[in-house]
Order: C-alpha cells, then structure tokens, then sequence
C-alpha cells in the first residue's frame, strides 16, 4: 500500500497537478481550484479522510466549474486507486454516518474495482458562492469510477444546503480512510481477487 501517490492530467478544458500523501502529519488542501467553496469542501475531505492534498488546479471557469469540479474528482479518484494498490492488504469497504448541524449523510463504499455511484442528496440551492450545487454528484461520480469503487452517499436529513454537503464530503472522506486502512492477508475477496 503506497502512502504517496502524484497524478496529472490536461486536456483543453483543464490542468491539474496532484499529489495525496495518506496519514501525514498536516490534513489539508494546499492550493486552490478557483472555487471558493469547492476548495472549502477539498480540504474538509482531506482533513477528516486524514490526507495532505497539494493541487494546482487551472480550468475553464470562464465556461462554468463542471469540467473543474469533474475532473479534479478524475484525478483525486487516479491517485486513491493508485494508493490502494492491488488492493490487497486494505480493509476493502468502509462507512461512515457524519452530522453537520441539522444535517445527517450517510457514505458506504466498497473498493472493489467495479465503479458505481449511487447519489441521493437533493438540495434547494442551485448556488452556494459560486459553486454550482449540482456538480457534487460529478465529482462524486468521477471520483467513484476513477477510483474503482462502489460509492452511495445518501443524505438522511437536512435543512441547510451548505451543511448538507459539507457532511456528504465528511462522509465520504472518513468511509474512504476506513476501507483503505491496512489489514492483514490477502486480496478481500472469496473469489480471491478484485
């Protein structure tokens, strides 16, 4: 299992540099996307999944923050399958149930290979800051598939939009941390791979 792990990647729409170091001593995002609250959210994740991100993140926000906010989960999710490994020796699934205030979400993840995304988070606001509420499901879903994993996120309950997310990002940080932790023995699986 590899604590270090650096992914690039460039198209005509967007330019993202990474690097993820798991179990540092400082949590956190270093570096921003150009979107105040989709930073807010990259840092939250990092802090409560126990990563140190650094990110250069250059994208047509002049366009909107789709293919910003898309892939940077493309990249984060590259650089979580490439820490997995193959897979063996990490405690396979994970899950976590986090509240933020009036807000309660659930993540459940499975890093099994077959990407899947499973999303049932409405929110009311089309906008928090200049972040586009519904652009949380494709960074989720880009995550999911780039990683190889089967990810639901379902939010309980909640009122406020900003807390509704923030907990699904918690969610999903602390389930991701849970099943990449080490374990003894071979690949999880009765099939004996993944």
């Amino acid at each position: 299992m590899n604590k270090t792990a650096c992914l690039e990647r460039k198209t005509r729409e967007t330019d993202i540099k990474m690097t993820v170091i798991r179990e540092a001593e400082t949590t956190g995002l270093e570096g921003t996307t150009g979107i105040g609250f989709f930073d807010h959210m990259l840092n939250t994740f990092a802090v409560h999944g126990g990563f140190f991100i650094r990110a250069s993140v250059k994208g047509d926000l002049v366009v909107d923050g789709h293919h910003t906010v898309e892939d940077t989960g493309i990249v984060l999710g590259g650089i979580m399958k490439e820490l997995c490994g193959d897979r063996s020796g990490i405690n396979r699934f994970g899950s976590a149930v986090v509240p933020m205030d009036d807000s309660l979400a659930e993540a459940v993840i499975d890093i099994s290979g077959r990407p899947y995304l499973v999303y049932n988070v409405p929110v009311a606001s089309p906008m928090i800051g200049g972040y586009d509420t519904q652009l949380t499901i494709e960074f989720f879903r880009a995550l999911a598939f780039s990683m190889g994993a089967t990810l639901h996120i379902n939010l309980r309950y909640g009122e406020n939009d900003h807390h509704k997310i923030e907990a699904c990002f918690k969610a999903a940080a602390r389930a991701i941390s849970q099943a990449m932790t080490e374990r003894s023995g071979a690949v999880l699986s009765a099939k004996g791979v993944l």
